[in-house]
């Protein structure tokens, strides 16, 4: 049961007159006041980088720039205060990466966000690094993406964490296929004793050479490792995504996407513009 939904079954309980033979609400009323007690933080995926790492990297010496663009169309409307309610954010970050070797590539994130009441906010720094395997198995990608975040509570409230992004990918000619089975580190705040956080991330499209690839993305947020919240506390989220591939060094990546659960925004908007100069 997430907390949305509590809040609409307690909202309908009071709006009604209820008579003895109702109870059904008065039951249902005390379980969720019950879980709203006891309930646990509250799971989220980042919502600045909605993205799927498919095990590519800067060559050695190149400067790449990206541009990542989120809106959340519909999505949940209450959130525990310092942090902010996600319907109707957009989020805008830029994303600087420089290939320091073939096989390591650094970067970082600026992030900011426009709050539905026209209010621009900064909305924290992240830095990565990324490590591809040199000389990978035949049309198989394989490495793993580290980044430190420093971000406001409003955006995050653990503030201090660490992502650990495992990448396998596949590609051929005619498919592009790839999982991010991402660990999440919390530093401070109320998930800091919980443990590392699951929240895997794939992909699977169809090339359609020259122009194009597209398919479908997932991302989820599963819990804590080990003490995995129940299924409608999950967010689990399925993008409709079209990838650009006519123009090489060019990055177009646009997608839709629908919540899965009660915890997942309903519907959210992507785009990631890139460019790498060689």
């Amino acid at each position: 049961m997430s907390s949305q939904s509590c809040f609409g079954i307690l909202a309908v309980r009071r709006a009604q007159d209820v008579k003895p033979r109702h109870r059904r609400w008065g039951f249902a009323s005390l379980a969720c006041a019950a879980w709203l007690l006891t309930a646990g933080p509250a799971l989220a995926l980042d919502p600045f980088e909605i993205q799927v790492y498919d095990g590519t990297a800067n060559p050695a010496g190149a400067v790449g720039l990206e541009l990542h663009a989120n809106h959340v169309f519909s999505g949940l409307r209450a959130a525990e205060a310092p942090e902010l309610p996600p319907n109707g954010q957009t989020h805008l970050t830029l994303e600087p990466s420089y290939g320091l070797f073939s096989f390591l590539e650094l970067g970082g994130y600026l992030q900011t966000a426009l709050r539905p009441s026209g209010q621009f906010d900064y909305a924290g720094v992240k830095l990565r690094a990324k490590l591809v395997l040199p000389t990978p198995p035949p049309h198989v990608r394989l490495g793993v993406n580290v980044e430190l975040s420093l971000l406001p509570r409003a955006y995050e409230p653990e503030r201090w964490g660490t992502e650990i992004r495992p990448i396998v990918a596949f590609e051929n000619e005619r498919w592009l296929m790839a999982v991010n089975p991402i660990l999440d580190f919390s530093y401070t705040g109320p998930l800091a004793n919980k443990g590392p956080a699951l929240e895997p991330a794939a992909m699977l499209k169809l090339k359609l050479e020259p122009l194009l690839a597209a398919g479908v993305e997932y991302y989820a947020a599963l819990g804590p490792v080990g003490a995995f919240a129940p299924v409608r506390a999950q967010q689990h989220y399925l993008f409709e995504a079209v990838d650009l591939l006519a123009l090489s060094r060019v990055e177009l990546n646009v997608g839709l996407g629908e919540g899965l659960t009660s915890a997942s925004n309903d519907w959210v908007g992507k785009m990631i513009l890139g460019y790498v100069w060689e």
